[in-house]
C-alpha cells in the first residue's frame, strides 16, 4: 500500500474519548449546584439532544461571533438536556453552571485519550507523513489537544465551527487537503463515524479508515 502524504483523523471517539462518561462528568457538576440526578439518565438526554441539533457550523461569522455561537449551541444542547432528564427546572443558577461545564471540557481534564493513538501518531510522523485533524467540535478542541499533549503531532487542525461547514459536507475535508496542499487520492482520514467520517471522507475521494471504539 503507498503510503499517504497525509492521514486526518477525528477528534472525540477517535484521538480520545470522556471519561468515565458525559453524564456522568454533568451528573458530577450539577451536583455541586444541588441538582443530583443520574449520570445514566442524563447521558442518554445528551445524546437525544445532541442527535437532534443542527450542525456546529456558522457560515459567514466572524471570528468574534463564532465564539459567541458556539457557547449558545452548547448552552442550548445542555439545557435540553437537563430538561429531558427532568433537572433543569431544578438549578437557581444554570448560566452560572453551564459556563463551568463549558470552561471545564475545554481543559484536558473530562478526556482521556486512547492508548493506541500515541504510538500511532508517533510512528507516523516518524514515517514524515503530515497528519490533521478534521472535527464536528468547536474552538475549544486547540486547548483541548494541547492539555492532552496531542497539538504538537499535527500540522493543521479543521473545526466545523471555524470553516463553517461540518462533515459529512465536502467542504471542510477539501479545506482540510488544502492545508497540506494534498490532492485526495494521497490523503487518507480516520473516524468513529460511518456517516460523518467514512462517507465524508471517501465522498471527496480520499481513503476511508473506521475506528470502532468500545
Amino acid at each position: 500500500m503507498e503510503k499517504p502524504k497525509a492521514i486526518f483523523l477525528d477528534a472525540v471517539g477517535t484521538l480520545f474519548g470522556v471519561q468515565p462518561s458525559v453524564g456522568d462528568v454533568y451528573a458530577r457538576l450539577a451536583r455541586d449546584y444541588g441538582v443530583d440526578l443520574s449520570p445514566s439518565v442524563i447521558n442518554q438526554a445528551f445524546y437525544k439532544s445532541f442527535k437532534a441539533a443542527d450542525p456546529l457550523a456558522f457560515p459567514g461569522a466572524s471570528t468574534r461571533e463564532i465564539r459567541r455561537r458556539e457557547y449558545e449551541w452548547w448552552r442550548a444542547i445542555v439545557a435540553q438536556t437537563f430538561q429531558q432528564a427532568g433537572g433543569l427546572e431544578r438549578f437557581s443558577d444554570f448560566s452560572t453552571f453551564f459556563a463551568e461545564l463549558y470552561a471545564h471540557f475545554a481543559s484536558g481534564e473530562p478526556w482521556v485519550v486512547y492508548d493506541d493513538v500515541p504510538r500511532s501518531l508517533q510512528r507516523w510522523q516518524d514515517m514524515e507523513i503530515e497528519l490533521g485533524v478534521i472535527s464536528n467540535f468547536d474552538s475549544r478542541l486547540h486547548n483541548v489537544l494541547q492539555e492532552l499533549k496531542l497539538g504538537d503531532f499535527f500540522q493543521s487542525v479543521t473545526i466545523s465551527s471555524e470553516v463553517g461547514a461540518a462533515k459529512p459536507e465536502a467542504t471542510i475535508f477539501q479545506k482540510a487537503l488544502k492545508k497540506h496542499e494534498c490532492d485526495p487520492a494521497a490523503a487518507w482520514h480516520v473516524g468513529d463515524s460511518w456517516s460523518e467520517d467514512i462517507e465524508g471522507a471517501k465522498a471527496v475521494g480520499m481513503r476511508a479508515v473506521r475506528i470502532q471504539r468500545d
